[in-house]
């Protein structure tokens, strides 16, 4: 009988240690220690039952020699359509033959949804939707609200990844759909379903058969409390692409990021908005994150923000009142609460703004997250609007980057956001000074405001 092996593994980064630590030695995170049981692998059958399809095994067949990189035969990715143009976008231009993709996001969030409705679309090819979270009636229930039929698409309700990667020999399906990786369990590994050793051994597994068979594989996972993926690191490291769907639970609006692609960008995103039916895809996220308001408000500024190559116009709003306690608060959401406090502290600084006894929130509007550093200038016009008690003017947007010494510096792509704000028939952008170089058109049905400095911004509005 095989000799049972216990590990330590770190629940952050998954490294491995023979005994018990405190604090991960590797990314260095306290109390993230777990002990998981390891099995030697019973018989040379687990490798089989592993690998059971005829091409698998034709494929270890092959010896492979390395060779000189210049004659490395270049590949053509070839890319399945998926029949979503916000999905085919993020990828980089639909999902690559033998990819390996991770979707990841919150509870409730619609992960299953999106997947689902991938399948669904999918008319001219086999699908194979594995399930180990749901029912094949509860998978019924989604598709019959999604209001698609299609008759290529299997459900196989399992969690044992043996019997699944059967199914994958057996059927040959073009697409295979796991919801979730840690609900998968191999009998070779004495864990429980989740842990560290069952999700890195599964993704393995699947990255083997995916690789080989030529077969993409499109993975649902969970996260954890704080917003990362749930499981070790190396699942992140495995897979070929890992996408972030997120948006607030109380909000309608979702966005489909790309934290990681080996096969195209990772700058662009998707936006779809969660209604009776499933999802429905946002070709013009402006038009739902811009409010029409019957008279001007203060605290309320438009920004020309950008995300990889897709402009949006968003709605930044803040307010700034009088502090009823002896410590100010501040809050941000939306945006990154240590860039507000560095804003604040630009603008008492260098315009001598005074705010620091006053609350100060912030607010995305529409429920999604903005990481781009050109809605600065919108966040600022919105602090002093709100301050003073003052609109800005109606048909104003902006787009630039404060910097800590209170200059404005150009916005990514600033021509760009130019050209969707007068899309939407915006009268003025307010932009930097330092980007006039970039612009190489004349724009006639949008008045450009150059300045280079905030004091110079506050001059202009109020």
């Amino acid at each position: 009988m095989a000799k049972v092996k216990k590990a330590f593994f770190c629940n952050e980064c998954g490294v491995e240690s023979p005994k018990w630590f405190g604090r991960c030695t590797s990314c260095y995170a306290w109390n993230t220690c777990s002990e998981e049981t390891i099995v030697p692998a019973k018989s040379n059958s687990a490798t089989i039952n592993l690998r059971t399809s005829r091409s698998i095994l034709a494929a270890n067949a092959v010896t492979q020699k390395p060779i000189k990189i210049q004659d490395v035969d270049q590949e053509n990715f070839a890319r399945i359509d998926l029949k979503s143009p916000e999905v085919n976008r993020v990828l980089g231009g639909g999902l690559v033959l033998g990819s390996i993709v991770l979707i990841a996001g919150e509870p409730g969030i619609g992960k299953s949804t999106l997947s689902l409705q991938i399948a669904l679309k999918l008319f001219d090819k086999k699908i194979l939707y594995c399930s180990g979270e749901e029912s094949a009636g509860q998978i019924k229930l989604r598709a019959d609200r999604i209001g698609i039929e299609n008759q290529n698409c299997l459900v196989y309700c399992e969690t044992n990844l043996e019997n699944i990667i059967t199914q994958i020999g057996d059927k040959q399906p073009d697409i295979v759909v796991i919801d979730s990786i840690q609900t998968l369990y191999s009998e070779y590994v004495e864990s429980s379903a989740g842990s560290i050793t069952q999700v890195k051994e599964c993704a393995a597994s699947l990255l083997r058969v995916a690789k080989e068979n030529s077969i993409p594989v499109i993975i649902i996972g969970h996260i954890t409390k704080d917003g990362s993926i749930a499981g070790p690191k190396i699942l992140e490291h495995i897979v070929d692409v890992v996408l972030q769907f997120d948006g607030d639970g109380n909000q309608t609006y979702r966005v489909l990021r790309s934290q990681k692609n080996r096969f195209g960008a990772t700058h662009e995103i998707g936006v779809f908005e969660m209604v009776d039916n499933g999802l429905r895809e946002i070709e013009n996220p402006s038009e739902i994150l811009i409010s029409n308001y019957d008279e001007p408000l203060s605290g309320v500024a438009i920004s020309a923000s950008i995300e990889g190559n897709r402009p949006y116009l968003i709605e930044t709003q803040a307010l700034v009142s009088n502090s009823p306690y002896p410590q100010a608060q501040r809050s941000a959401t939306g945006f990154d609460y240590k860039r507000m406090s560095m804003l604040i502290a630009v603008l008492e600084k260098r315009l001598g703004f005074k705010i620091a006894a006053k609350d100060v929130f912030l607010n995305i509007a529409g429920g999604i997250k903005v990481v781009d550093a050109g809605i600065d200038m919108a966040l600022v016009a919105a602090i002093i609007s709100s301050a003073l008690d003052v609109p800005i003017p109606d048909g104003y947007c902006f787009a630039g980057e404060i910097g800590l010494s209170g200059e404005i510096r150009p916005a990514s792509k600033t021509e760009i956001r130019i050209a969707e704000a007068q899309r939407l028939g915006f009268k003025a952008i307010v932009v930097s000074k330092y980007a006039q170089k970039a612009i190489s058109r004349k724009y006639e049905n949008i008045n450009i405001i150059f300045v280079s400095k905030i004091n110079e911004l506050a001059q202009s509005l109020f």
